[in-house]
Order: structure tokens, then C-alpha cells, then sequence
């Protein structure tokens, strides 16, 4: 039987953890032996790993001093294949590869557009990510990106498209189904309330809440409505004086992580992304997967592809208030369509990306 090691930092709570957390459910569903790797063995999702998943603590205090263990486990264990996710933890994984002297395929995805990522961030390690992904990531067996867009990123970077192949993100589970039923208390959701605006992420500028913010105060003028931003981050303080400037306190939420947005997703009228850039927005599929209209920024990459150009929700310029506060006030008008979405969806299936990785993996 095949083994599979999957490489992350640990399981915080966030749209990639999520993602490889059902693909290793889909692993094991097909009979794999799959390992979780950590460097740390903390985070939100830790509760959500199927139990036939073994879970392996590097013990790492930073991601970089993890590599003599990642090393040991490689020699020791020989995976068949090894996948990893984002930016730092593929560079390790390669690293290790190399290091440990193993035939492991070791496959990374990359989750987010590179250049983009690097345009916007402060920190030198990501204004340094082009090159480094140029100089690395040619190592790797193979090379998984979210989209097309995340795709052509890199081949503009200067990666041979050769080696590059899009797998869209498992998203859709009958778990997700199942969680979407599951009643909220909350009181904003009881019947005849009125409508909830809602936005998922962490609270960092990628997300661009204050410009979501923005666009529904100018909502919150023309009709009643509510604005709920569920996620964690260190913008909190930002966004919260941000509601407070705009006196909004009665009408905008930010509850923190919730573990299951999905039911939150299911109850609210309009679901929006406000990011500046993305590689595939997981929870734009979440959202339109259970029936619920959506918002977006036309950013770099993903909402185009996944919503078709337009055709199954607005798509709207990044930064842009007013655009986004009238796409949001013309969708609340409009009638839901939620089978069309629930079928765009479908393209996003866990058994079809769990096919995509085996093959790209070379494990049968």
C-alpha cells in the first residue's frame, strides 16, 4: 500500500489547512497511508484530521530548525511521495529531499500567486519569493498550482509550464453538506431579520476587509443590512476603529474563528471577497457550493475562473467601494439561483482533485 506524506507547519485555521485536511480525508477514503507531518502539532483544524491519519510532530519551534527532523523522517520512513503546501514549507521539503538522500517524489502546490503575494508584503522573505521559488522549485518532481492564473504566475516567473499542473482545490465535501445544516446561534439569523453581508478570513491586509467595510456603510445608507467578517488576525485593532469611525457597531460583527463557517455561509444573503490577491479562494467555492450568491474582486487569481468571468456572481475591480457596494446592494435584489451555483461547484469536488494528486503523485 502506497504511503503519503503531506508537509505543513501546523493546523491553524486557514483556507489551505482546510484543504489539505480533505485531501488527506480522500486519501485514506481510497486507502492510502497517509501521514501529517508538523513541524509544530498545534492549531484550530487539529480536531478535524480523520483518524487514520497519522499525525507526526516534528517538535519544531521555527519552520527552518525543523529540517534535521524532517531529514530523519524521510530516511526512516521512505514515503513514496511527499506533497507540501505554501511558500516556506515547499522550500523545506525540498531542502530535506535533498538532504536526506530518499527517492521520494516530492510534489509542492503553491496556494497563492507569487508575484502578487510579493508586491504587497513588507517581510523580505516574501519580496524574496520570486527567486526563490526560480532558483528551488525546478528541484521538485512536480509542481501543483490552485488555478490557471496562479499557474501562469510562475511561468512568468520563469518555471517551465512542463512541470506545472492546475488542480483546483477539494472543496467540495459531503461534510461541507452536512455542517451547512447545522443551526447558528446567533440572533441576526433569526426570521425576519435583516440580511447578512458576509466576508471570511484572516484579518490581514491580503483580505482588504476595510474596503468591505467601506462598501457596505454605503449599503448600510441605502437599505438595512448586516455585515459579518468571521476570521482572526492582527488587523483586528485596524478594522474595529475602522467600524467605529464609521459608526457602524450595531450593524458590523467580527466574531473571530468559527470553526464551521459553512452554516454562516448557508444563512447569510450575500457572501463577499474583498482580496487583493488570491491563488484559489476557497471560500468563495464554499460559499456558492451551498446556494449562496457571491461578490468578488476580480483579483489575481481565482475568482474569475471560478465564477466564469461574471457569470455566477459580480466581479468587481480590487479597491474598489462604490463598485463593490452597488454589486452588493444589485445581488440582494436579485432572486437566488442557488442550483446553477451548487453545480459550478461541483467542478471542485474532493473525489475529483484526490484523482489529480494520486496521478501527480505516483501513488496508486
Amino acid at each position: 500500500m502506497s504511503s503519503v506524506a503531506i508537509f505543513l507547519t501546523y493546523l491553524r485555521g486557514g483556507g489551505v489547512e482546510r484543504v489539505i485536511i480533505n485531501l488527506a480525508r480522500g486519501f485514506v477514503e481510497q486507502g492510502l497511508n497517509v501521514d501529517l507531518v508538523l513541524v509544530r502539532k498545534e492549531g484550530d483544524f487539529l480536531s478535524l484530521v480523520p483518524p487514520e491519519v497519522r499525525v507526526v510532530n516534528l517538535e519544531g519551534k521555527r519552520l527552518i530548525s525543523s529540517v534535521p527532523a524532517l531529514v530523519r523522517y524521510l530516511q526512516q520512513n521512505k514515503p513514496v511521495a511527499m506533497l507540501s503546501a505554501m511558500q516556506d514549507i515547499n522550500l523545506v521539503a525540498l531542502w530535506s529531499r535533498r538532504l536526506a538522500g530518499v527517492s521520494t517524489r516530492v510534489v509542492v502546490s503553491v496556494h497563492n500567486t507569487v508575484s502578487q503575494e510579493s508586491q504587497n508584503s513588507t517581510q523580505l522573505k516574501r519580496r524574496i519569493a520570486p527567486y526563490l521559488a526560480r532558483k528551488f522549485y525546478p528541484w521538485a518532481d512536480a509542481i501543483v498550482t490552485v488555478s490557471q492564473g496562479s499557474a501562469d504566475d510562475l511561468v512568468n516567473l520563469g518555471l517551465s509550464s512542463k512541470r506545472i499542473q492546475v488542480i483546483y482545490n477539494p472543496v467540495v465535501t459531503p461534510e461541507l453538506f452536512e455542517k451547512a445544516k447545522e443551526p447558528i446561534e446567533h440572533p441576526w439569523f433569526e426570521p425576519d431579520s435583516p440580511p447578512v453581508i458576509l466576508g471570511v478570513g484572516r484579518l490581514e491586509k491580503q483580505k482588504d476587509f476595510p474596503t468591505l467595510i467601506r462598501a457596505f456603510a454605503q449599503v448600510h445608507k441605502q437599505r438595512p443590512a448586516r455585515l459579518m467578517i468571521l476570521g482572526e488576525g492582527k488587523d483586528r485593532p485596524e478594522l474595529e476603529a475602522l467600524v467605529q469611525e464609521l459608526d457602524l457597531e450595531d450593524d458590523v460583527t467580527l466574531p473571530g474563528f468559527v470553526a464551521n463557517p459553512f452554516a454562516y455561509m448557508a444563512s447569510s444573503a450575500v457572501f463577499v471577497l474583498s482580496s487583493l490577491y488570491e491563488g484559489l479562494p476557497t471560500v468563495l467555492i464554499e460559499a456558492i457550493a451551498v446556494g449562496t450568491r457571491v461578490v468578488s474582486t476580480d483579483c489575481k487569481s481565482g475568482p474569475a475562473e471560478i465564477l466564469e468571468n461574471g457569470r455566477y456572481g459580480k466581479l468587481v475591480a480590487v479597491g474598489d467601494i462604490k463598485g463593490m457596494a452597488e454589486a452588493i446592494v444589485s445581488t440582494l435584489e436579485e432572486p437566488p439561483d442557488s442550483e446553477s451555483l451548487q453545480r459550478k461547484a461541483a467542478e471542485f469536488s474532493l473525489e475529483k482533485a484526490v484523482a489529480e494528486y494520486r496521478q501527480v503523485l505516483a501513488v496508486n
